[in-house]
């Protein structure tokens, strides 16, 4: 059996599957998030370790299987979220300063205008942005103080608590998040690490998604497990859903929602704002992929309940959106964190355009699920635009992908089939996966594009001219 941990931005989550990759057990605990100021996101660390343990000991409670029975663990985990702490202990230095903080938003504005743009670029695939690492960690290492300090993202601080220690390593697909590291040569980069202040020694060792990353400590489960597979929750996706080959893409709709296009086993350069980054690194290959990371969508929904009271529940959103037959003009630009891949836009603002006195609550809903998808578009037609061979579907995973209006309209709005797996949890399947779990995925669903092309231009007129309105120039 193989168990993945899939530490999340919402929850943790533990599941056990049989070696034909069945599941026999599934444990989850929500992790809540802190606002301390406008735009700052932390979390609890020490709640994410806590909450990660005890659904691992639940899963194999759950199905009665011993640690001994378990042949590996695979890692899934949020991927720029930053974690600080220290090294003879364990325990944290402070809260994590999650993906979605913009705190260091003006740090980033500097650095554009002191000219670092394209060396970043060049060496990392990445756009300056406070989305990443690198500016987090500056600035926990100014405001926490001198002391012998462990950074990495939650992968390292599971790997280094599981191993009591022992480890403090990464995989390459985390580490190409930071901002610190070059996909060129995979290693950390000394002029990059000088420039935000990040000693080598804080580091963790950078090991291919496949390793052997060494066993768990006895006392967690009761006897030793191998740790054999660690990965980035979007690239642990795109290996589950089994895009292995150049054009093959895929979307997970979570809080965000994020892209990847495998390009093959060399980092191409995007000329349409996209990342590059490392798919993985295996004992059988390097690959690499475009991504398009948009900040804001399944957090969206939760807004339309938590902020605005529109529903009770998420999964009430489909009935809801499908009461009416379109969005009656309206127009929703989640932008509550800046606006993501291809604007790159830390300032943005959400905005509802569109709304008259006939306006009501479900076309509201409906132009919210027309956002996600719209968001998608953007991402894709810069995919399109900038891979070397041709885009023929989107395979789809996350929660938000069980709602078949959403999967129907993101055909519609795509003019390509949405291909859905018949098992849902893929991110945590591609983390077995990477441990040595046989097996793949199967189709479940396949959406088929059935909207006009009449229809779909004078949508996405309404969505640029609605993003145009929230942006900063």
């Amino acid at each position: 059996m193989f168990l993945a941990l899939d530490q999340g931005t919402t929850s943790s989550r533990s599941i056990l599957f049989s070696d034909d990759g069945q599941i026999l057990a599934c444990a989850q605990e929500e992790i809540p998030q802190i606002f301390p100021e406008p735009g700052w996101v932390e979390q609890d660390l020490e709640r994410i370790w806590q909450s990660q343990l005890a659904t691992a000991r639940r899963a194999l409670s759950e199905a009665g299987v011993h640690a001994r029975e378990v042949k590996a663990i695979g890692i899934a985990n949020q991927r720029e979220t930053v974690a600080l702490w220290a090294r003879k202990t364990g325990r944290p230095a402070a809260n994590a300063i999650v993906w979605q903080d913009r705190r260091t938003a003006d740090v980033c504005e500097r650095l554009k205008a002191d000219g670092w743009e394209e060396t970043i670029q060049q060496k990392t695939g990445l756009v300056i942005d406070p989305y990443f690492s690198a500016t987090k960690i500056q600035w926990l290492n100014q405001h926490v103080g001198d002391g012998d300090w462990c950074v990495g993202t939650i992968d390292a601080f599971l790997l280094f608590r599981l191993t009591n220690g022992r480890l403090h390593a990464t995989d390459v697909t985390n580490a190409s998040r930071t901002m610190l590291f070059n996909i060129h040569s995979i290693r950390w980069d000394e002029q990059l690490c000088r420039l935000f202040g990040v000693k080598a020694e804080q580091l963790p060792t950078p090991l291919p998604s496949d390793s052997c990353f060494g066993v768990t400590a006895a006392e967690h489960f009761g006897a030793e497990i191998p740790i054999c597979g660690v990965v980035g929750d979007q690239q642990a996706a795109a290996f589950g859903q089994g895009c292995t080959s150049p054009g093959s893409l895929k979307n997970t709709y979570g809080t965000g929602s994020f892209l990847l296009a495998n390009i093959g086993g060399k980092p191409l350069r995007s000329r349409h704002k996209l990342l590059t980054t490392l798919a993985w690194q295996t004992s059988q290959e390097t690959a690499y992929a475009f991504e398009g990371s948009v900040f804001v969508a399944g957090s969206a929904i939760q807004w339309l309940r938590d902020g605005l009271g529109i529903i009770q529940r998420s999964d009430e959103i489909e009935a809801l959106a499908a009461s009416v037959g379109d969005s009656g003009g309206v127009c929703f630009v989640p932008a509550f964190a800046g606006l993501g891949a291809p604007y790159w836009d830390a300032y943005a603002k959400g905005a509802l355009t569109g709304l008259t006195r006939g306006t009501g609550k479900a076309h509201i809903a409906r132009a919210a699920l027309e956002a996600v998808c719209l968001q998608t578009l953007d991402v894709v037609e810069a995919m399109q635009a900038d891979c070397p061979v041709p885009l023929n579907e989107l395979r789809v995973d996350g929660g938000m992908a069980v709602n078949d209006l959403l999967m129907q309209m993101q055909a519609d709005v795509l003019g390509l089939p949405v291909v859905r797996p018949s098992l849902a949890e893929t991110t945590a399947f591609g983390a077995a996966k990477m441990a040595g779990m046989p097996g793949a995925l199967e189709a479940g669903r396949v959406f088929e594009p059935k909207a006009t092309d009449a229809w779909r231009a004078e949508l996405k007129d309404r969505w640029r001219d609605a993003v145009h309105r929230t942006r900063t120039y």
